[in-house]
């Protein structure tokens, strides 16, 4: 785990060379970048000064995590996100998800407070990021599961993992005791209307915070190896021009949902009220996650996003190129 850590970066580290960036190359006051990072302007004169007896600024920022913040604020400005944390790919061809599990966790870590309300997601960066995440007793902490499971125990199961994100804060945990999809539109009116779901259901108009991981469309992701989808669903919906779901809510590389009966049939908090959660937050890397999350990143307009320099670096490219 100290390996993942490292390789995240520790936060006063992201700190300091993001507010050295921020004064010396993007030439902001030091009142702005007191602001922009959500600390006193005494903190910025401190981190600073730090960055220079660190000898981090000489005419340009030299800190190992530069390049880096050079990104991330890039991200920040092409999205629209008020933070984007990027953390270094492990290797050429390896899976960058545990580190962005471990930068995810680092992230939560310091965010969720006490009388918040979050909406969660599934997949296994979600879930891996949970080692990472720092364990406290938070007074009124509500967890909202934003997707139904299945029956059968599964480490990937979605309710599974608002359980345990629950209690790392010794807070409620409400969970949608359903299929993530059903057969029909009657189906799911009948659970949401006779089943008590409603109420949880409810609860997504009024979140805090949505920490959100996307799948790829390929044989090969998550939302498959498990059984969530048909492999004959899978093949309609790349013909229908889906790149990949987000809490099983397909997209196309717009970024908008595709023509295809499932998305109807899906067993989740409302898109349109995840959109209106005041920290939108996701969380997902890899070459094969590219497309959706630039298709995500135009439906659900997060606030943060977390992923590794490569995907970044992919996100920026042109796609029309």
């Amino acid at each position: 785990m100290s390996d993942q850590a490292s390789l995240a970066g520790t936060r006063a580290d992201r700190m300091r060379v993001r507010a050295a960036w921020m004064y010396y190359v993007e030439q902001m006051t030091q009142n702005d970048i007191a602001s922009a990072l959500g600390i006193g302007r005494v903190s910025v004169v401190r981190l600073l000064a730090e960055a220079r007896n660190r000898s981090e600024v000489r005419i340009s920022v030299a800190g190992p995590l530069a390049e880096l913040t050079a990104t991330e604020r890039a991200l920040e400005r092409r999205f629209g996100l008020e933070s984007a944390i990027v953390v270094p790919a492990p290797g050429a061809g390896e899976d960058p998800a545990p580190v962005i599990s471990a930068a995810i966790g680092s992230y939560l870590s310091q965010t969720v407070a006490e009388g918040m309300t979050i909406g969660l997601g599934w997949g296994r960066t979600l879930l891996e990021s949970l080692p990472y995440v720092e364990a406290r007793a938070l007074e009124e902490m509500r967890v909202v599961s934003l997707l139904g499971g299945i029956a059968e125990a599964h480490r990937f199961n979605p309710a599974e993992f608002a359980w345990r994100f629950a209690q790392i804060f010794n807070g409620d945990a409400f969970l949608l005791t359903a299929p993530a999809i059903v057969d029909s539109v009657e189906t799911k009116t009948a659970l949401i209307e006779r089943c008590g779901l409603s109420s949880v259901l409810g609860m997504a108009d009024h979140l805090d915070m949505v920490v959100l991981s996307v799948g790829g469309i390929e044989s090969g992701a998550t939302t498959y190896r498990t059984g969530y989808i048909a492999e004959s669903d899978r093949q309609s919906l790349q013909k229908a021009g889906a790149v990949g779901d987000l809490l099983f809510h397909f997209l196309d590389r717009a970024g908008e949902l595709v023509d295809h009966p499932i998305n109807s049939r899906i067993m989740s908090a409302d898109m349109s009220a995840i959109r209106r959660a005041g920290k939108r937050v996701i969380a997902s890397g890899g070459a094969d996650k590219i497309d959706i999350l630039r298709a995500s990143l135009a439906f659900v307009r997060p606030t943060v996003l977390v992923t590794d320099e490569l995907t970044a670096a992919s996100l920026l490219e042109d796609p029309t190129s």
